[in-house]
């Protein structure tokens, strides 16, 4: 029998779950009063689907700080949608190894390219600033942080970057460092993820 629910506007989709049976896992967006909250779902029936769902909500909470309420909806502290940063958290959750113990991200990146360690840091008021440990690398902190501003919406606050609900994403932004450096890689993965259509029904599933 067919099945029809009232799950929101669907953001985000992984059409074939590399670590599970290849079945497709959907993130969806709800507003509920002031707060905006998250729903990772399958339609999937195969033995174990509802665990793989658990674990990527708990890989979630772990690598970008993100909460879950007592009826397994997600959400940050904040309310606000952060919607771009918690698309990405979600790729990286249905990435990350099930054999493997999630950590909080740290705030520094090795960067390739310029050769060096760039580290944001956080000046307590949502604000951040990025920094090298190399004078030479000049440039490529304001690639990072142009990548940050775009990949979780930041603004400029003066010498600074901010969130604009006022709150600290701290491990939002340990996660999205490696990404910032190749936004352009980030946006095209999110925009095949697109194109690869719904999210299948029960019926289309085992």
């Amino acid at each position: 029998m067919a099945q029809t629910l009232d799950l929101g506007t669907r953001i985000e989709l992984v059409s074939m779950d590399a670590h599970f049976q290849e079945i497709s896992i959907a993130l969806y967006r709800q507003q509920h009063d002031t707060t905006t909250h998250y729903l990772v779902h399958s339609y999937s029936s195969l033995d174990g689907a509802t665990e793989r769902i658990e674990f990527i909500k708990e890989t979630m909470i772990t690598l970008g700080g993100i909460q879950q309420t007592a009826d397994g909806l997600l959400h940050f502290a904040c309310g606000a949608q952060h919607e771009l940063a918690c698309k990405r958290l979600f790729l990286e959750a249905c990435k990350h190894n099930p054999a493997a113990t999630a950590t909080p991200p740290p705030m520094t990146v090795f960067d390739k390219k310029g050769e060096c360690n760039l580290t944001v840091t956080g000046l307590g008021d949502s604000s951040y600033r990025a920094a090298a440990d190399s004078d030479e690398a000049e440039r490529r902190v304001a690639v990072l942080i142009g990548g940050l501003t775009r990949l979780a919406q930041l603004e400029e606050k003066g010498d600074a970057i901010a969130f604009a609900c006022g709150h600290q994403h701290d491990a939002l932004i340990g996660l999205l460092l490696g990404r910032a450096l190749n936004v352009r890689a980030a946006i095209r993965e999110a925009e095949l993820n697109d194109s690869r259509g719904m999210l299948a029904a029960p019926s289309q599933q085992n």
